[in-house]
C-alpha cells in the first residue's frame, strides 16, 4: 500500500493531505530552508499520535511536528511525515485563579494571553511572533523574548508537561504514578539519564560551565540545565523536551505559570548618535527598572520608517544612528511616573539626538511595538528580489554587546552584506542581525558558509557568548552545538537522542546534525514572481486571520506554491508544473475569500487577496469579461433579475418544501460549480419605498446609499422592519434628514466585481458610483452612508481605478458605513432608553482594515449591558458569495467562533453586513443583524 493509504487507516481520510500542492505548500517555514514532505496529517488526538509514531518506527520514515512554522531554523520542515498541530489541538484552560494555564500546543500564544487578559495575566514567554507562533514551539524552542529575559522564558515558567515518547508511551509529569511507571515502563532511558546526570555532577568544570551559560540566553543544543534543576529522571526529561526542538518527544499538553501584565506602562523611542553610544545606557536603563528595552540600528529603521505613524525625526537620523525603544511598566501611575522620572535625570549622560518623548497612550504603544514585532519581515521586505533573508540571534554579556556588534559590522562589511542589519533585545545582550543573499550558486552559498563561520568565532571564542538565543539551534547551527558547548557537554546530547529516539525518526538533522556542512543543504530558492509574492518572507504571521486556512490553503501556502510553480517552470518540469496549476485553481484562488485580513497581520502589508484578484483575471475568458461589463452598465437589471430568483426560490420552497431549492441548486452545483447552492438563511426580497426625508430644518443631512445586498436581502425573519426601514428609522429618532442617492436602482460599490478579478467592471462601476455620490453629496458637502461595511471599504478603496477628475472629487468626500454613523450622528446625541442585556458581535473583516472595531464595540456597550466580542472572532468566508459557492470554505472559516458563541445566552447579535450576518446565523444557529437594530430598538 502507499504512504496515504497507510496514514488514511491511522487517522481518517480528511485528516491526511497527501495532494502535490499541499506537500509542496508545506515544504516551506519561516527560516530559509526547504525540504517535501512525503505527507501532511492532522491528527486531532493522543492515540492517533501513538499510532502515527508507531507507523514512523515500523516504517523508518521520519516526523515531525509543526505548531504555526514561525521557526527560523529550518525545524519546522521534514522530507517525512508532517504532523500539522494547529487544527485539533488549541484548548486552553486558565486555572487557579489564573495563576496557571493548561495549553495545546496547537493554539497561539496570542490567544492564550488572550484568554488571560481579563485576569491581568500573560505567559512569560513573550516573542516577536507571539500571534502566530503556537504553545509547541513556544515550548520547544524555549521561546523567550522582549519583556521576559531569562527568568520568564519558557523553561522557568512551565509548570507541568504530558509528553508521548516515540515508542508511544506517555507521561505526564502531573501525575505521580508516571514517575514510578517511567522507571519501570522507560527503563532503558530512566538509567541513561541518571547516568548523564551523574557525569555532570561529578564534573565540577562542566557544571560551572552550564550554570554560566543559562544566566543570559542559551537554546543551543538540549537544556544541559535540566540535569541540575531537577533530580528525577521524570522531571529532567520533561524539561529537556523545552528547547528540544521536536527531537526528542511530543508535548501533547503543558500547564504554565501566568506572570503579570503590569497594567500601567510607559513607552518611548530614544534616538542616539551612533549605536555604540545606545548600548551605553543600556546598564543604566537596566537600572532604572526599564521592562522592554530594545534596539534597533539606523539600516532596520530605514526599512520602517516610511509607516504611516512614524515619528517624523526617523526619516532625518543620521547614517550611524541608533535607537532604543523602552517600556516601563508597573502595578500604579504612581510608580511609572518615578521610573521614568528616575531614569529622565540620567539623559545628559547620553549621546541622545533628542529629547525622549515617553507615551502612555496604548494605541501609540501598541503601534510602537508593532513595528518592532515587524523589523524582521520588513526588512525583508525591501531586499534585492531573488534574494533569501537569514535572520541570527546570538547573545552576549551586556557589557561587550556595543564592541560585538561592531565587529560584525564589520564581518557585514567584509563578506559584501552591505545592507545587514542589527536590532534585538538589548537588555539580554540579545541581537538579531539580517543579512539577504541569494543562494543560486556554489559561489553566494560558500559566502554564506564563510561568513557564518567567522560568527560563530566571534561569538564562541572572542566573546564567550551564546550562537542561539532564542530561536532554537535548528539546522543552521546543528554543525556548531559541539564548538560552543565542547566535546564532552555534546556527547551528553548524542546520547540522550540515541537513548529516546534509537532510529533517528523525530525531526532528524536538527540540534544532533554530523554533517559539518548541514547549514548550506536544503537552501529554499526565492525566484522573482508577483510584487506581493516577492516582498514575502514566509514568515505565517498572516496565517492566524486566514478564513480558508484549515480548509485549503492559507496567503503564506499560496505564496510558496506560486514560487515552486516558478521553480518549475525553469526546471521545464512541465508535467508537475500543470499538476500544480490546477489544483493551485480551486485551493489556491477560487477558496480565498480575498478579505484582505492577512494584510491586519502582515507587517508590510502584503495583502494576498489582491494577488488573488490579479490572478483571476488572467482565467477569465473573453465572453466572461463581456458579461461582467454588461452587468456592470446594466446593473438594475442584474438587481431585478436576483430579486426574481430570490422570489422564485421562496416560491418553490413554499409549494414543495423548505428544502426543494437547496437540493435543486446542490446537485447542480455538482455538475458545474459556478452554480451557487441555495441556503435557508436567504431571506425574501424586502418590501420599501426610497424616499428623501426630512425630519425638520434644523436636522442634519445624510445621502442614504442602500447596498444592492440590502435592496435584494434586506429583511431579517424575526424582525417587523427590513433594514432600509430601519434606517429610515433611526434617523427619524435622531432628527437626522435624508437624501436618498441618485439613480440608486443602478448603483452599486463594485466589490463583486472587484474580489472576481473583473477590472474592466470594477473601473466602470467605481467611476459611476463616484459620480452618483459625488452629485447626490452636493459635491461633497454631505456625508454618504451606505449601510453594509464592506461596501464602505471598497468606496474607500477605488481610487487607483478612478479617472484623473473622479479621483479629485474622491478626496472631497466623506464615506461612512453604519458604523461611522452611528458612532458621528446618533451616540453624542440620543441615549439609550431601552438597552438590551448581553449582546454578541461579529466584527467583520472591513472593520479590521477600516479600524473601526473600537467605534463597533462602544456602540454595542453604549446599547447593551454587556458585550461580548468572541475571542475567536474572525473572517466568516461569506465573501460575498463565496459561501453560497463553496459552504465548506464558510463552515471552516466560523467553526472556532461559533462554537466559542454556542456557550453564550445572549439576547441579540450583531454585525454590520448582510452576507456575512447570514454565514454567523447559519453556524451559531442564532439570529445575527445589523447593528442599525441595536441601536433602533434602544432609542
Amino acid at each position: 500500500m502507499s504512504l496515504g493509504t497507510d496514514l488514511r487507516l491511522i487517522l481518517t481520510p480528511e485528516k491526511v493531505k497527501d495532494k502535490y500542492i499541499d506537500l509542496v505548500s508545506y515544504a516551506s517555514d519561516a527560516g530559509f530552508y526547504y525540504l517535501v514532505p512525503k505527507a501532511v496529517v492532522q491528527p486531532s488526538s493522543e492515540s492517533e499520535i501513538v499510532n502515527l509514531l508507531e507507523y514512523s518506527q515500523s516504517k523508518n520514515i521520519p516526523v515531525v511536528f509543526r505548531g504555526g512554522g514561525t521557526s527560523l531554523s529550518g525545524q519546522s520542515i521534514t522530507d517525512g511525515i508532517l504532523v500539522d498541530l494547529g487544527k485539533f489541538w488549541n484548548k486552553v484552560s486558565v486555572e487557579n485563579d489564573s495563576d496557571t494555564v493548561r495549553v495545546q500546543p496547537g493554539i497561539t500564544g496570542a490567544m492564550v494571553n488572550a484568554h488571560l487578559r481579563k485576569f491581568q495575566r500573560k505567559i512569560g514567554p513573550d516573542p516577536s511572533s507571539i500571534n502566530a507562533a503556537m504553545m509547541g514551539g513556544i515550548l520547544s524552542n524555549n521561546a523567550s523574548g522582549m519583556c521576559c529575559g531569562v527568568a520568564q522564558n519558557s523553561y522557568h515558567t512551565v509548570k507541568f508537561i504530558k509528553f508521548i515518547l516515540p515508542d508511544g508511551k506517555i507521561y505526564s509529569t502531573e501525575q505521580k504514578d508516571d514517575y514510578v511507571r517511567f522507571e519501570k515502563e522507560s527503563e532503558t532511558l530512566f538509567k541513561e539519564i541518571e547516568a548523564l546526570k551523574s557525569q555532570i555532577v561529578t564534573n565540577e568544570s562542566l557544571q560551572t560551565k552550564i550554570r554560566e551559560k543559562y544566566k543570559t540566553k542559551n537554546t543551543v543544543g538540549y537544556a544541559l540545565n535540566a540535569f541540575l534543576d531537577y533530580e528525577h529522571p521524570l522531571d529532567i526529561f520533561a524539561h529537556l523536551l523545552i528547547g528540544g526542538e521536536g527531537t526528542l518527544a511530543f508535548i501533547a499538553e503543558a500547564v504554565m505559570h501566568t506572570v503579570s501584565d503590569l497594567p500601567y506602562k510607559s513607552t518611548g523611542l530614544l534616538y542616539f548618535e551612533d549605536i555604540f553610544s545606545a548600548c551605553q545606557a543600556i546598564e543604566p536603563l537596566i537600572e532604572s527598572g526599564a521592562a522592554m528595552v530594545e534596539l534597533m540600528d539606523r539600516a532596520s529603521l530605514r526599512s520602517v520608517q516610511d509607516l504611516e505613524g512614524m515619528p517624523a525625526i526617523v526619516k532625518t537620523l543620521p547614517t550611524d544612528a541608533a535607537a532604543l525603544l523602552v517600556e516601563f511598566q508597573e502595578q500604579s501611575p504612581e510608580k511609572i511616573y518615578k521610573m521614568v522620572f528616575g531614569f529622565s535625570e540620567k539623559l545628559s549622560t547620553f549621546k541622545l539626538l533628542e529629547t525622549p518623548d515617553f507615551t502612555k497612550d496604548p494605541k501609540q504603544q501598541a503601534f510602537y511595538w508593532k513595528v518592532r514585532k515587524g523589523l524582521f519581515p520588513a526588512v525583508g521586505a525591501v531586499r534585492a528580489s531573488g534574494t533569501t533573508v537569514i535572520l541570527e540571534d546570538v547573545a552576549f554579556p551586556v557589557a561587550h554587546l556595543g564592541n560585538a556588534i561592531v565587529d560584525i559590522q564589520a564581518l557585514f562589511q567584509k563578506f559584501g552584506y552591505h545592507n545587514g542589519i542589527i536590532f534585538g533585545h538589548a537588555k539580554d545582550g540579545n541581537i538579531h542581525f539580517v543579512v539577504t543573499q541569494a543562494f543560486d550558486s556554489p559561489e553566494e552559498i560558500n559566502r554564506y558558509d564563510l561568513f557564518i563561520r567567522d560568527v560563530v568565532d566571534l561569538v564562541v571564542h572572542k566573546y564567550k557568548g551564546s550562537l542561539k538565543a532564542e530561536h532554537g539551534t535548528g539546522r543552521n547551527m546543528a554543525p556548531f552545538v559541539a564548538t560552543e558547548w565542547g566535546d564532552e557537554a555534546y556527547e551528553i546530547m548524542k546520547r540522550l537522542k540515541k537513548a529516546v529516539d534509537p532510529q533517528n525518526l523525530l525531526n532528524p538533522g536538527v540540534i544532533i546534525n554530523d554533517k559539518a556542512d548541514a547549514h548550506i543543504h536544503h537552501l529554499k530558492k526565492m525566484p522573482k514572481v508577483e510584487d506581493e509574492v516577492d516582498r514575502c518572507i514566509e514568515c505565517g504571521f498572516c496565517e492566524p486571520n486566514c478564513p480558508s486556512k484549515n480548509y485549503t490553503s492559507s496567503p503564506r501556502r499560496r505564496i510558496v506554491t506560486r514560487r515552486v510553480l516558478e521553480n518549475l517552470k525553469a526546471e521545464n518540469r512541465i508535467q508537475e508544473y500543470n499538476l500544480l496549476v490546477n489544483q493551485f485553481q480551486f485551493d489556491g484562488l477560487d477558496t480565498c475569500a480575498v478579505d484582505g485580513l492577512c494584510a491586519v497581520n502582515c507587517p508590510v502589508d502584503i495583502n494576498t487577496g489582491d494577488l488573488v484578484k490579479k490572478l483571476r483575471v488572467n482565467n477569465h475568458s473573453k465572453l466572461e469579461e463581456k458579461l461582467a461589463l454588461f452587468a456592470a452598465k446594466n446593473f438594475d437589471f442584474v438587481v431585478d433579475t436576483v430579486k426574481l430568483g430570490l422570489i422564485v426560490g421562496h416560491g418553490m420552497n413554499r409549494l414543495f418544501g423548505k428544502n426543494t431549492l437547496k437540493s435543486i441548486t446542490g446537485a447542480l452545483h455538482k455538475l458545474n460549480t459556478s452554480v451557487p447552492i441555495w441556503s435557508e438563511k436567504i431571506p425574501k426580497v424586502p418590501e420599501f419605498t426610497l424616499l428623501n426625508y426630512r425630519t425638520s430644518l434644523n436636522g442634519r443631512t445624510v445621502v442614504y446609499f442602500p447596498s444592492c445586498i440590502t435592496r435584494m436581502m434586506g429583511t431579517y425573519a424575526h424582525k417587523e422592519k427590513n433594514l432600509i426601514e430601519t434606517f429610515y428609522s433611526v434617523c427619524d429618532k435622531s432628527n437626522i434628514n435624508l437624501r436618498v442617492l441618485k439613480d440608486i436602482q443602478n448603483a452599486c460599490c463594485g466589490q463583486i466585481f472587484s474580489s472576481k478579478g473583473y477590472s474592466n467592471a470594477f473601473k466602470l462601476t467605481a467611476n459611476k458610483v463616484l459620480e452618483k455620490m459625488w452629485l447626490s453629496s452636493e459635491e461633497g458637502k454631505l456625508p454618504v452612508v451606505i449601510d453594509v461595511s464592506s461596501c464602505q471599504y471598497t468606496l474607500k478603496s477605488i481610487l487607483p481605478v478612478l479617472t484623473p477628475e473622479n479621483k479629485a472629487k474622491f478626496h472631497k468626500l466623506k464615506i461612512m458605513d453604519s458604523i461611522d454613523f452611528i458612532h458621528e450622528f446618533v451616540l453624542p446625541n440620543i441615549p439609550a432608553r431601552k438597552k438590551k442585556g448581553e449582546i454578541v458581535l461579529h466584527p467583520v473583516c472591513s472593520l479590521q482594515k477600516l479600524k473601526t472595531h473600537d467605534k463597533f464595540v462602544e456602540i454595542a456597550q453604549t446599547y447593551a449591558d454587556k458585550v461580548i466580542v468572541p475571542l475567536n472572532a474572525g473572517c466568516c468566508g461569506m465573501a460575498g458569495d463565496r459561501g453560497f459557492l463553496v459552504p465548506e470554505l464558510t463552515a471552516s472559516a466560523t467553526f472556532e467562533e461559533a462554537k466559542e458563541v454556542k456557550q453564550c445566552s445572549a439576547e441579540g447579535y450583531y454585525s454590520s453586513t448582510k452576507t456575512c450576518e447570514m454565514a454567523m446565523s447559519e453556524a451559531v444557529g442564532a439570529n445575527y443583524e445589523s447593528i442599525l437594530y441595536l441601536v433602533d430598538e434602544a432609542i
